[in-house]
């Protein structure tokens, strides 16, 4: 299947740039120069993955990303000049996948991208038969990467999902925050990365305010866990 990929930023040349690598890989292009252009194009076609600047004219990429993720947890590659932890993270919150730091290199994108749509999308068109696991009122479907509460749905990134699934996978289990980073992301730990805690602390938020308790339990200086 072509997976329709939709690169937005300001930069004409970057999103050109993008462009060409990615249709190198195979993948169908669309464009768009602001946040108003990419939601309006994401409106308007199927699209299977957002390449998404930061900083935009009209509406910037933080917005773009917290206004898709209200209806869809389509994947998000956020690309940002803000090198600093702490825009990585509001990054991350707002609801993206992934960062890559201005100036990247196009085959590290492009890698990125392969990534996120093999996570996001493989598991789905390889399996036929769904794979559904419940806890009390929740409800984990890893064949349609889909999460309900008391059959309201519950919009997760691709990140935020996999994370869920491995703990409820292995209830009882404790995965500590490097542990959780080298199985999701398949890259390397270091001790400064907030990556984990961020998604932990989306995940809480999305998941409590419906089930009413305190799903996700921390275990002070070991990890996270989930009990049946």
């Amino acid at each position: 299947m072509l997976r329709h990929i939709l690169v937005v930023d300001d930069d004409k040349e970057i999103v050109q740039l993008i462009s060409i690598y990615l249709q190198n890989e195979g993948y169908r292009i669309s464009k768009a120069f602001n946040g108003e252009e990419a939601l309006a194009a994401f409106e308007k076609k199927k699209i299977d993955l957002v390449v998404l600047d930061v900083m935009m004219p009209k509406v910037d990429g933080m917005e773009v990303c917290r206004i898709l993720r209200e209806k869809n947890h389509v994947p998000i590659l956020m690309v940002s000049a803000k090198s600093e932890d702490m825009d990585k993270i509001t990054g991350l919150m707002s609801g993206a996948d992934d960062y890559l730091t201005k100036p990247f290199n196009p085959l590290e994108l492009a890698a990125r991208v392969k990534t996120l749509i093999r996570r996001t999308y493989l598991y789905h068109e390889e399996r036929s038969v769904e794979e559904i696991i419940k806890i009390g009122s929740l409800e984990v479907n890893k064949t349609s990467h889909t999460v309900m509460v008391d059959g309201r749905m519950i919009p997760l990134t691709a990140k935020e999902f996999d994370i869920l699934y491995i703990m409820v996978s292995n209830v009882g289990r404790v995965f500590s925050s490097e542990e959780i980073f080298e199985l999701i992301w398949k890259e390397k730990f270091y001790s400064s990365n907030n990556t984990v805690m961020v998604h932990i602390s989306n995940l809480r938020e999305k998941l409590e305010k419906e089930m009413g308790y305190k799903f996700i339990k921390t275990i002070w200086g070991v990890g996270y866990k989930i009990d049946g």
